[in-house]
């Protein structure tokens, strides 16, 4: 069996760092999405998985014991630096052998395996919403927008001990194996992620592909995909250059290297922009907002912001209702600043409820103006 990689890893659209870390080591492969805070997160993911390449080169353990050890490294140092306290990380790894391969998950990064037109989630996601989903409590599709979607109820680092998913995944000629960061799922649907993978048969253009679609639709958390292709023969084929930062520490050519891998990523995020306008465009006409527009309490399309002097929202409707009353009423003082809805049918009923919130605030005080 010869595997042949690609990786693609990428701030995306909102975050100030990247907290996702990759490991592409043939035979061993992971991806780690760390929270805590852009340190915390950062340092949390990239000492997993350095635990755990450091483990497997010294032969000590099963991946599952790698992982084990990964979380204690991780929660100890959380322990021990009160700058990181509380940090932690998911963890999805695999390990190819010769005939498949070994997968231990923790959190909710997933493993896919696209096989003769199918792609299959191997992985199951350790959060609140999916417990949910799988006790009726709520449907899938309620599970996508659900407020509390992203709280995980397994991590690595947090605990001083934690359960490690593990499993065994016969591979064929053709198998396409993929590990990634909830930056992509959140983002993009597997249909889409499946139809990316078919119509890319390089892996690592497919896992730059991925990534910019999630860009594309907002990019709201970072993005690390890593793609294995199963061949006929023996031996790896060493992966392409990853698009983002190299997640273990270098040696003395660090700096040149670091310094053209900055120059691609400003190259392609510039590329990025461009090519996402449309995108981005679809992304502001999808969001909602009620501020103040002349004075006037009024709904707006897009969001609260403004870059390079462009404003990023127009109005929809501007009201008769008199900013100044509205905002002075506790539930609205952050009209000035924009509150947010769902869509423009949930920004008229927030209009609707303040218009009724002043004529009660009027009659309690008896007398107040129309």
């Amino acid at each position: 069996m010869r595997i042949e990689a690609g990786v693609a890893t990428d701030i995306g659209q909102v975050r100030e760092g990247n907290e996702d870390s990759y490991l592409v080591e043939p035979p061993l492969f992971a991806v780690a999405d760390g929270m805590g805070g852009h340190r915390g997160g950062e340092v949390a993911s990239q000492l997993a998985l350095e635990t755990i390449e450091a483990l497997y080169r010294e032969g000590k353990g099963t991946l599952a014991e790698q992982v084990h050890e990964a979380n204690r490294a991780v929660f100890a140092r959380s322990a021990e630096d009160r700058s990181v306290t509380g940090m932690g990380t998911t963890l999805t790894a695999a390990l190819i052998g010769a005939d498949g391969a070994h997968l231990a998950h923790v959190g909710d990064s997933r493993a896919y395996l696209l096989r003769a037109g199918s792609l299959r989630r191997l992985t199951e996601d350790h959060t609140l919403v999916n417990r949910m989903v799988r006790t009726g409590e709520i449907s899938p599709d309620e599970a996508d927008v659900h407020p509390h979607r992203n709280v995980l109820l397994r991590s690595l680092g947090t605990e001083p001990a934690v359960e490690v998913d593990v499993q065994d995944v016969g591979l064929l000629e053709g198998d396409r194996l993929v590990l990634c960061s909830d930056g992509l799922t959140g983002m993009v649907t597997e249909d889409q992620i499946q139809a990316i993978l078919e119509a890319e048969p390089q892996p690592q253009e497919a896992a730059e592909r991925l990534v910019r679609a999630a860009n594309r639709a907002g990019g709201i958390d970072n993005i690390t995909v890593v793609i294995l292709d199963v061949h006929e023969g023996e031996g790896e084929v060493a992966p392409p250059e990853a698009i983002g930062a190299p997640t273990a520490p270098e040696g003395d050519t660090a700096s040149p290297r670091r310094l053209v891998r900055w120059v691609i990523a400003a190259v392609l995020a510039v590329a990025v922009v461009i090519a996402g306008f449309t995108g981005f465009r679809a992304w502001l006409d999808a969001r909602w907002y009620v501020g103040e527009s002349n004075g006037r309490v009024a709904v707006f399309q897009g969001v609260p912001a403004t870059i390079l002097g462009f404003d990023l929202s127009n109005v929809d409707v501007e009201t008769g209702l008199d900013a100044r009353e509205i905002a002075a009423l506790s539930l609205y003082t952050e009209l000035a600043d924009g509150i947010n809805a769902n869509s423009r049918e949930d920004a008229l009923a927030i209009v609707d409820r303040m218009r009724r919130d002043l004529r009660e605030f009027e009659r309690q005080n008896k007398g107040g103006g129309a």
